[in-house]
């Protein structure tokens, strides 16, 4: 599968003879989380270890659905597992973080030579997005390439608005750090 391949959308769905043998509340938080998950995971490790890594995941969470439920923060569980299968895939591959390769590489098929000047001029900005922190880095990656709202990022990782906002925040002084940028008020909010 190439990027070009890729659909977010894809098997999305569970299908309707397993929707029916599947707790209803797992079925639904299948289908609220797997595009997102999906689309996070090709970030990570690219379109080809994507969909496999989601579907473990799933399965996992599949398997200890009862005890998942009882945990104080079921997307924040969800969102840990997710992570660890990540991490696991990418210790077992010795891959790097595709998101340097897939973000460069997206604006190179689209062609544009105006694209590819600021991806270039960029290129030292999604290094450094790689090397943030894990919740930096996830609320970064969730808020400007998937571009998910700041309530739609903290419901997906479990945790509150405020903390989504503060983890951008930080983020950017980061980030405007490690590439020798001086953010005045204002410029915070772009990368």
């Amino acid at each position: 599968m190439t990027d070009a391949d890729f659909d977010p959308l894809g098997e999305q769905a569970v299908s309707m003879e397993l929707a029916g043998v599947m707790p209803v509340d797992y079925v639904a938080f299948h289908s609220q989380n797997h595009r997102a998950y999906l689309e996070y995971a090709h970030l990570e490790l690219g379109p080809d270890a994507a969909p496999s890594v989601v579907e473990d995941v799933f399965t996992f969470l599949l398997e200890v659905w009862p005890d998942a439920l009882r945990e104080a923060n079921l997307q924040a569980f969800a969102w840990a597992q997710l992570r660890e299968h990540v991490e696991r895939h990418r210790a077992g591959q010795v891959l790097r973080v595709a998101l340097v390769d897939t973000v460069k590489y997206a604006a190179l098929r689209r062609g544009s030579r105006r694209q590819l000047e600021l991806i270039e001029s960029r290129s030292g900005v999604y290094e450094a997005i790689a090397e943030l922190p894990d919740r930096h880095y996830d609320v970064v990656v969730l808020t400007y390439f998937m571009g998910l709202e700041t309530a739609q990022v903290a419901q997906r990782m479990g945790i509150s608005p405020g903390t989504v906002r503060s983890h951008l925040h930080t983020a950017r002084r980061m980030l405007a750090k490690k590439i020798g940028i001086n953010l005045t008020p204002g410029e915070e909010k772009d990368l």
